[in-house]
């Protein structure tokens, strides 16, 4: 259980409230950005070395996503009460992630095991973690702050776009996993 992999998860969590209370002081956003950086590079090391060391885990499966959500449902409020984000954009997101958790409850129902997060879902999390430090920098009123608002803004364009897709695709492998008959599984 005690494996790099999950330790770096562990410590993605714990920049959580650390990201929160840097962000909101505003006097501190550097330090914010950074926090969000490394949550970002954690999310892609943890799953890497869970692979390469052969160390996956039931544990990273549950936790490696759900620390996601919450990293980006954390950074959603923060930005919005900072006014670098509009409501749309949260909106859009929550409802992805509302129907992605009724989707794994039906799923639990039926008896089926969660959906494997595929690289596309990993992409779309990571850019939009790397979006997410660029527009908190686009405040900034310098051209470093413009520069960031277009960089900003593609990451989180194509972050959303990619996480509606998997979301997508995710559904479409929940109903062929609900459909397919269990003899036809097992060879029967």
């Amino acid at each position: 259980m005690l494996t790099i992999p999950n330790a770096l998860t562990l410590l993605r969590f714990l920049g959580i409230p650390l990201f929160i209370a840097l962000a909101l002081s505003r006097n501190a956003d550097g330090w914010a950005i950074l926090t969000l950086a490394l949550g970002g590079a954690t999310d892609y090391f943890d799953g890497k070395l869970a692979r390469a060391l052969n160390q996956e885990s039931r544990f990273g499966e549950i936790a490696d996503p759900t620390i996601d959500r919450l990293y980006i449902v954390a950074t959603l409020v923060v930005l919005y009460i900072r006014d670098a984000i509009p409501m749309w954009l949260i909106a859009i997101l929550v409802f992805r992630d509302l129907f992605m958790l009724v989707v794994a409850i039906f799923l639990q129902l039926k008896g089926f095991a969660p959906l494997k997060v595929t690289y596309l879902g990993k992409a779309a999390t990571f850019n939009l973690l790397y979006a997410f430090p660029f527009l908190l920098l686009a405040l900034s009123d310098s051209w470093f702050g413009t520069v960031a608002f277009i960089f900003g803004w593609a990451f989180a364009i194509w972050g959303v776009t990619l996480y509606v897709g998997t979301a997508i695709g995710y559904f479409r492998t929940a109903i062929k996993t609900i459909t397919v008959r269990p003899h036809i599984i097992e060879g029967q």
